[in-house]
């Protein structure tokens, strides 16, 4: 297995605008009834009391897909990672206002959460909108390489599935390059109206929307775990 340590260092702020009153609240009392244990070993029973399927996104802005995900399956148990405070905020809320009780979330970096997952555990990973690390020498810093897909291609189930979304063109590319050199993940697009239309299941987010009005194409990649 690669390393995925390549890119474990985070860059970019942890936290943005000062909180206000009620964020803060959230923070204190919200925050810690559904966070993600600090250590020790991760499985549904630990984290949703049963053995019920699990589902993760890697860096869920403002929670809006996450919230989203976990209304429509409220028997999955649901993981999110973000590194960033204000975006947790945003989750929190999305959690209070939707009585969301199948959500967990790590502020921190996502990969040690899934390390600490069983193999073959996740039922699906998400990925969207990942920072897209345009210049050529950050090429390693993407989530879409090698070690970070060695990781969640052990803790996707058989027929698990991996979703990515993207609307820059640098990282599409990218992603295509990568995806294609691997013999674990099958892509699920067959002509290219299959990638480029939003799936029913995939709730819009808040930067979705903001790329579509500033003219970006979108893009849905899908691929299941051989």
């Amino acid at each position: 297995m690669n390393d995925p340590s390549t890119i474990r260092r985070l860059y970019g702020r942890a936290k943005g605008h000062k909180l206000r009153a009620g964020q803060q609240e959230l923070v204190d009392t919200l925050l810690p009834k559904v966070a993600v244990p600090d250590d020790g070993p991760l499985d549904a029973a630990r984290l949703f009391g049963d053995a019920r399927p699990l589902e993760l996104e890697i860096g869920f802005g403002a929670g809006e897909h996450l919230a989203g995900q976990a209304a429509m399956r409220p028997d999955h148990g649901f993981i999110g990672c973000e590194p960033f405070l204000n975006g947790v905020v945003g989750a929190l809320g999305h959690i209070r206002d939707g009585d969301l009780a199948n959500v967990r979330l790590h502020m921190g970096d996502a990969l040690d959460v899934v390390e600490r997952l069983p193999d073959a555990s996740l039922e699906r990973v998400y990925l969207l909108h990942p920072d897209p690390w345009r210049k050529a020498r950050h090429a390693k810093r993407r989530m879409v390489n090698h070690g970070p897909l060695d990781l969640i291609a052990a803790k996707l189930k058989p027929g698990g599935e991996f979703r990515l979304g993207t609307d820059d063109p640098t990282y599409c590319r990218w992603s295509m390059m990568v995806m294609n050199q691997r013999r674990d993940f099958d892509w699920q697009a067959r002509t290219a109206q299959d990638f480029l239309t939003r799936p029913a299941d995939w709730p819009e987010t808040r930067y979705e929307r903001k790329a579509r009005r500033q003219g970006h194409e979108v893009w849905y990649f899908r691929y299941l775990r051989v």
